[in-house]
């Protein structure tokens, strides 16, 4: 009898899209980044996609010393993949972000694929008020915000990270970053397999219908054959509708409140692990297997928690 496919569940904790004001659930503190990536771990996450925050006004931050308590408590308590950031945040220069992923020297780490428009401006018709005046400015900045990823910025976060033994999980937020990703594995700086994530429902990215993802993955398939690891997130609503078809069709899923803070129409997600905790309902009910940490190290190649610098 054929065992059944392993579906990778990354958890994206905290992120630099949402602000406090935005969720009391969303974890500001090094504590509540770790106990949410623990809990979300115990719930069936393997890998844990993992940004700080300032823990005195939870503005995204790229200080590893604001990593380090995190990672430390994460790795104490858990097996599940460490995967940090390189995104950062889009109002952040690239030497900002690369910092601690380059201190820490993670089994994996995001990627963004290509510059684009971020526009989170629409958040201040449903948001109306703030802790915080930077968190308006974040988002009322974004009408006029380019995602800065040029060829050179992902050269050469491609080299230093892979002289570190990090693998990446690039980050696709349309067609073109496709493209793109195809572009430096016929130069020989990605290892195979890369292991892409399709990201769905940003504004200035590809749209979350259906048939978007589909023309996603038949632009994937046509570039990479069946030598790729896929996995679907779709931001806000979008993300269990989307991550559902995606698994249906074979990709892994991510969820996480870095990508929505929703669990139901109109109805906050009390944690991470909540979130978890529903994609593998539907795994299961899909006669999926969730993938353990060391399953997803053997499925994304991984080089092991043994041998990053935290």
């Amino acid at each position: 009898m054929a065992s059944k496919k392993k579906v990778v569940i990354t958890c994206a904790v905290t992120g630099a899209i949402h602000t406090p004001s935005m969720s009391p659930y969303l974890p500001v503190t090094a504590d509540e980044i770790a106990d949410a990536a623990i809990a979300a771990a115990e719930a069936g996450a393997a890998v844990l996609h993992l940004h700080a925050r300032d823990p005195d006004n939870g503005k995204p931050s790229q200080d590893p010393d604001l990593f380090r308590p995190f990672l430390e408590k994460i790795k104490a308590s858990t097996n599940a993949v460490v995967n940090i950031t390189t995104g950062g945040s889009p109002h952040m220069t690239v030497e900002e972000r690369m910092r601690p992923a380059m201190t820490f020297k993670p089994e994996l780490a995001s990627l963004n694929m290509g510059s684009m428009n971020f526009g989170l401006f629409p958040m201040l018709g449903r948001f109306k008020t703030f802790e915080h005046e930077w968190e308006r400015e974040h988002l009322e900045n974004s009408r006029d915000l380019i995602f800065k990823n040029t060829y050179k910025d992902i050269e050469a976060i491609l080299r230093k990270g892979t002289e570190n033994g990090t693998r990446f999980e690039f980050e696709c937020y349309d067609i073109s970053h496709l493209y793109n990703l195809a572009h430096f594995v016929d130069r020989g700086l990605v290892q195979s397999p890369p292991f892409i994530q399709s990201v769905f429902g940003i504004l200035g990215g590809i749209g979350p219908d259906p048939e978007d993802l589909m023309h996603m993955r038949r632009t994937a398939d046509r570039l990479f054959g069946d030598g790729y690891q896929w996995s679907i997130l779709g931001a806000g609503r979008n993300q269990i509708p989307l991550a559902t078809m995606g698994a249906a069709m074979g990709s892994n899923v991510r969820v996480g409140l870095e990508d929505s803070l929703w669990i139901g129409p109109g109805q906050l997600a009390s944690s991470n692990a909540e979130q978890v905790g529903r994609i593998r309902i539907i795994l299961e009910a899909l006669n999926l297997e969730v993938a353990t940490p060391d399953e997803a190290r053997a499925i994304l190649h991984l080089k092991g928690a043994d041998k990053v610098a935290f």
